[in-house]
């Protein structure tokens, strides 16, 4: 038996008494539909708009900012208003905009959220009641209306039912599922942490910083084109010819989501689009410049409004190289000058003016070999600690729900 069943077993075997939330809290304004025996007194808070919180963001800041959707956004104390900053242990949910519960205990300046502390610490943990009413989400959800933005019904959200086991179980709760998120934030920070260092280095294998390079454009390496770029939706058929699309591709491979096929008759008049095996196929609408090798796998396959490039001379340059550079961040900034409209579209003319640094073909291939390897070991990382993250994420959500359910006290 463990702790959290012990304490159950010693202090509420026969049930927890449950309370209205209002009863419990004290929240930062007075609402027009809620009785006012329900609200005796507010505890007020100053709030900001949105856009008027921009200018005080720093990655040096010291004073939380409590946005309406979870963040990890801080100010400056000194850019602030002392009379702007709380010092409180609160809950918070959005006063407009998508439900979601919030925690937090420290020095904040809050967007216009709306604020609940609890009346009685010694009755009620404040983090407790916080992984209550996250465990109620939908519900709270489901109070939310409005056409456009939506609004909370604050009378149905004060009078939710709420569990008051004794604190000391309440504490073990809160140890126990804090333990959790703790584990799946280091995961998270683990994950960045391994794809920056990734990044790193593979921006530095293009640098070439002390080394005379010649660089090229693609049209001068290799000749481009865009995939089908008409509707194909009268010619996809249960087989044929694979269509890729521009999410199927990743950096140096291809993830199908959806396999889908069109005819070969819309093939035999596209002919020039079909990819074969070493071309490069590249993200045309989206994350810009993404690209993958086509291997034995999709040879023959054809692209929807991608761009394909195949390289004229592979003794002059390594497709495997190319494909690689195309994928670097420091291509991915000269293609960002180049992108157009709001859907960060990359057209063939531009494309074609890219400059690849063009080095003796055994330093391609000592790129491309350190590369492979590195990136062998970023995709089980990329696997692996993902998956790690959110088999973690649910167990958390399955002991938060079965942690949190109570037997309610026989009156």
């Amino acid at each position: 038996m463990n702790k959290i069943d012990e304490l159950i077993k010693e202090n509420c075997l026969d049930g927890v008494k449950f309370e209205p939330l209002w009863s419990l809290t004290t929240w930062d304004k007075r609402f027009n539909a809620v009785d006012n025996s329900k609200q005796p007194k507010v505890e007020k808070y100053y709030y900001y708009l949105a856009n008027d919180l921009k200018p005080y963001i720093s990655e040096e800041g010291d004073i939380k900012v409590l946005t309406t959707n979870i963040s990890e956004l801080f100010a400056n104390s000194s850019d602030l208003r002392p009379d702007t900053i709380a010092d409180a242990e609160v809950v918070a949910i959005p006063w407009g905009g998508n439900p979601v519960v919030q925690y937090f205990k420290g020095k904040f300046v809050t967007a216009d959220n709306r604020i609940a502390v609890v009346n009685d610490k010694s009755k009620l943990d404040t983090k407790f009641l916080y992984y209550v009413l996250a465990n109620k989400i939908d519900e709270i959800s489901s109070f939310y209306r409005g056409s456009g933005i939506k609004h909370p019904n604050m009378t149905k959200v004060l009078d939710l039912s709420i569990p008051v086991p004794p604190l000391e179980v309440q504490q073990e709760i809160v140890r126990m599922l804090d333990s959790f998120t703790e584990l799946e934030a280091e995961l998270e920070a683990e994950l960045v942490k391994r794809k920056q260092q990734f990044e790193y280095y593979h921006n530095y294998f293009f640098s070439f910083a002390d080394e005379d390079i010649k660089w090229m454009t693609i049209s001068q390496i290799a000749d481009t084109n865009i995939g089908l770029a008409t509707s194909v939706t009268k010619y996809k058929t249960d087989s044929g010819v694979l269509l890729l699309h521009n999410s199927d591709i990743q950096p140096n491979r291809i993830v199908i989501k959806n396999y889908e096929y069109v005819s070969d008759e819309l093939v035999s008049r596209n002919l020039s689009k079909v990819l074969h095996k070493n071309d490069i196929i590249t993200v045309h609408t989206g994350d810009v410049g993404t690209s993958a090798i086509i291997d034995d796998k999709y040879d023959g396959a054809i692209g929807f409004t991608t761009i394909t490039t195949r390289v004229r001379n592979d003794s002059m340059i390594s497709p495997q190289y190319l494909c690689n550079y195309l994928n670097s961040a420091i291509c991915k900034k000269q293609i960002a000058t180049m992108t157009i409209s709001d859907r960060s579209n990359l057209n063939q003319s531009s494309f074609d003016k890219i400059k690849v640094p063009v080095p003796a073909m055994n330093k391609q291939i000592e790129i491309n070999d350190r590369l492979e390897n590195m990136d062998a070991l970023a995709n089980d990382i990329y696997c692996g600690l993902p998956a790690e993250i959110e088999a973690r994420h649910k167990q958390y959500e399955y002991y938060r729900d079965k942690l949190l359910t109570f037997e309610e006290i026989k009156r």
